[in-house]
């Protein structure tokens, strides 16, 4: 079986293919950095609109590499979380195109395809377990029981990691994408120079809030010279405060639940010190693994998409004019996927 991924849900376009036997056999992936640059950020329809130019464009290029298009059995798309102008593009498209080949379509949960990118490479990883899914719009803590059984016990009250760090980034006069801009310039700041506060942290629950943050570290920008190494010591303040937050809130959902395996998934989860500080934390409170995704499967793509394509293929649909599209879908709304 080949499944045919698209991803449209934000500024990011892909199209990937996946077979159930070989694994990911093509992943190609159009982003939007020099526009949002332009533009100051993401703009809804200006998205949409390269979504639509990127989106054949991207097909036209793997048909010159390969005659795959003949032996695609199921399409698989982005459905929901994220713009719903965005969706739509991907969406109508996918649809489309399975009417035109006659074959079935399936519309997928964006942040369960996030959660489950590890798998691509890594189908070793067991149940249960905890994920951090920390993305531009989404910070939560999953407790995941099974594939498709997903109970939420942490959600962002406000801004979402990803978001704060875009947002104080541009702040920082940092281009697109700004939060991996922000953690290169993180590297060549001074450890405990500025103090951030890491907001929540003495709450029962498992929630998150960043806008507090967010303002503190606005305030000391506003206050501050604008040097290259003041600007680096505020960028490694505000991580340092935000990844000793994410992980003091997994620790705690780590420990209530007594699971020993934790997978951190979502754009963020790209972030290196991220990485060794969960490592360090999974091996010495808990002599158990954390599992990621390669860098080029972290963010937006198509290959995760595909990929749960695959796994959900029992639900797709031959109603291909049916185009669905759920700009809220939580992944606590998913069934459990039947193998």
């Amino acid at each position: 079986m080949k499944i045919l991924g698209i991803e449209t849900s934000c500024d990011d376009t892909g199209i990937a293919i996946y077979d159930y036997k070989k694994g990911l056999l093509i992943n190609e992936i159009y982003n939007q950095n020099i526009l949002n640059d332009k533009n100051g950020g993401i703009i809804p329809e200006l998205a949409s609109r390269q979504h639509m130019e990127s989106i054949t464009f991207l097909l036209h290029k793997i048909l010159k590499r390969k005659h795959f298009m003949k032996d695609i059995d199921l399409i698989a798309y982005t459905a929901g979380p994220g713009l719903v102008s965005s969706l739509l593009v991907g969406a109508t498209f996918a649809c489309s195109l399975g009417f035109a080949l006659n074959i079935p379509v399936v519309p997928v949960n964006h942040m369960e395809a996030h959660l489950l990118s590890p798998f691509i490479e890594c189908k070793s990883i067991e149940f249960p377990f905890i994920a951090l899914l920390v993305s531009g719009k989404h910070t939560q803590i999953i407790g995941v029981h099974e594939l498709g059984c997903y109970e939420l016990l942490g959600n962002c009250l406000d801004d979402a990691v990803g978001e704060s760090f875009d947002k104080i980034a541009k702040l920082l006069d940092l281009k697109s994408p700004g939060g991996s801009e922000l953690s290169k310039l993180a590297l060549i700041g001074n450890k405990n120079y500025f103090h951030f506060p890491r907001p929540m942290i003495h709450h029962s629950n498992l929630n998150f809030s960043f806008s507090g943050l967010k303002t503190c570290v606005t305030n000391m920008i506003k206050k501050c010279d604008k040097s290259l190494q003041t600007k680096a010591n505020i960028a490694r303040a505000f991580e340092d405060a935000v990844i000793d937050t994410l992980l003091i809130k997994t620790k705690q959902a780590l420990k209530e639940k007594k699971w020993n395996r934790l997978v951190i998934a979502g754009g963020v989860s790209s972030n290196y010190p991220l990485r060794k500080k969960s490592e360090k934390m999974m091996k010495k409170d808990f002599n158990g693994k954390v599992f990621y995704a390669r860098l080029n499967f972290c963010t937006d793509n198509a290959a995760m998409i595909a990929y749960l394509g695959c796994l959900r293929y029992k639900e797709a649909s031959k109603c291909l004019l049916d185009i669905v599209v759920k700009p809220k879908w939580s992944i606590i709304e998913l069934d459990r996927i039947n193998r």
